[in-house]
């Protein structure tokens, strides 16, 4: 056997530590994973495909933001799916992933400030918008090009929340570029959106794209749908966006638990990237995948997985799957951009049950360094290193 190690000489300008080693290894973990898919493009996985899937890389640029900053390879991969997508098509073939390319756009420029290259969006951004509007029957989404599924009230469910996100971000973009039009057009889409909310039928997902659209109340869902049955239910893609719901609705201690639970039972296995795909409750009956498999073992990498990665092309280092690393940093650390290029940043700890956490958050100015303990007497105090030209709000 011949094989190479290839990636991206980038420092780790991020950072996560607390007095829980298992969230520490996950923070790391999910840091390294997408590290590895960093090459030409942003891979969505190494050993398989090596392409460059929308949907994937929102997690992933997430990622890359909290641990490394700004970094070409982002660009490089939202112009080629770009350039490769001449419109109305559909980015990947999938309507979702169109909706996420806006999205990423958006948050991009929340965390580098580059006008210039958002200009460079604007003639592409304006007609998706307006491809992804003529896609609604009233105040309901009726995509075409949306996956199937056995399930088409979930998915449209997810789908309605997924287009509100976009027209959003489409909003917010077109106030950033001063194009009256373009944002005209989004909050006219989203007044009709929002007339319409679906059940989501006890489904995580479904659940925490509605919490997120702000279509479902946060506390409400959380506590009855996203975190009943802790880490049941949870998939490595989708769970990064059920943690951000359970933040809405204040369910931190919750969140850190499952983090715990399923991105742990990879580290338990053997894991040291995270997977395509954990269906948890395979999990307490498997071999590790780096022993010869037992007798009487579930065999997890040759006999798991869905879809198009069933058995062994069940991707074993996918970036979508690195969901805990920004969250961590995002909601514990609480670093949180408040204007484009984290001209001012928010620092708000949720330390849940945590004694202290620390780290560092990678920023077009310069590295902010936080810590934060908590007292004897319950209160968390909070020291904060920001570079100059970024104001901190607590």
């Amino acid at each position: 056997m011949r094989a190479i190690l290839r990636y991206r000489d980038v420092p780790y300008l991020g950072s996560f530590r607390c007095d829980d080693e298992r969230l520490n290894r996950i923070w790391e973990t999910g840091a390294y994973t997408v590290h590895l898919n960093m090459q030409e493009y942003l891979w969505d996985g190494v050993k398989r495909d090596r392409l460059v899937w929308l949907g994937d890389m929102h997690p992933e640029v997430m990622t890359v933001q909290s641990v490394f900053g700004g970094n070409e390879v982002v660009r490089r991969s939202l112009d080629h799916v770009r350039d490769n997508t001449p419109l109305p098509g559909w980015m990947n073939w999938i309507a979702a992933y169109s909706m996420w390319w806006v999205i990423i756009h958006r948050d991009l420029y929340m965390y580098e400030g580059d006008l210039n290259y958002l200009r460079e969006q604007q003639e592409y951004m304006r007609a998706l918008l307006r491809v992804l509007a003529s896609q609604m029957d009233g105040d309901r989404e009726n995509l075409q090009g949306g996956p199937t599924s056995q399930m088409p009230d979930v998915i449209h469910a997810g789908y309605q929340a997924l287009m509100v996100m976009a027209m959003e971000a489409g909003a917010e973009i077109g106030g950033w570029l001063g194009d009256r039009q373009m944002q005209s057009e989004c909050h006219g889409a989203l007044r009709r959106l929002r007339r319409h909310v679906p059940d989501h039928l006890r489904n995580k997902q479904a659940a925490a794209m509605l919490v997120l659209a702000g279509l479902a109340d946060p506390g409400k869902v959380c506590r009855t749908v996203i975190a009943r049955g802790g880490a049941e239910g949870f998939s490595t893609f989708y769970g990064y966006y059920m943690l951000e719901a359970l933040a809405e609705g204040g369910l931190y201690d919750e969140a850190l638990q499952i983090i715990s639970d399923y991105w742990g039972a990879m580290l338990d296995l053997g894991a040291t990237t995270f997977w395509e795909d954990l269906n948890y409750a395979h999990a307490a009956g498997a071999a590790r995948i780096d022993e010869p498999v037992p007798a009487g073992k579930f065999d997890i990498h040759a006999e798991s997985g869905a879809y198009c990665y069933k058995g062994l092309r069940h991707s074993l280092c996918h970036g979508w799957a690195s969901g805990p690393t920004p969250w961590l940093s995002r909601h514990v650390l609480g670093i949180v951009p408040l204007e484009p290029g984290c001209k001012s940043v928010a620092v708000r700890p949720h330390l849940g049950h945590l004694k202290w956490a620390e780290g560092t958050f990678p920023t077009p100015w310069g590295v902010i360094r936080v810590r934060h303990e908590r007292g004897a007497d319950g209160k968390v105090s909070t020291s904060v290193s920001a570079p100059d030209g970024v104001r901190v709000v607590r």
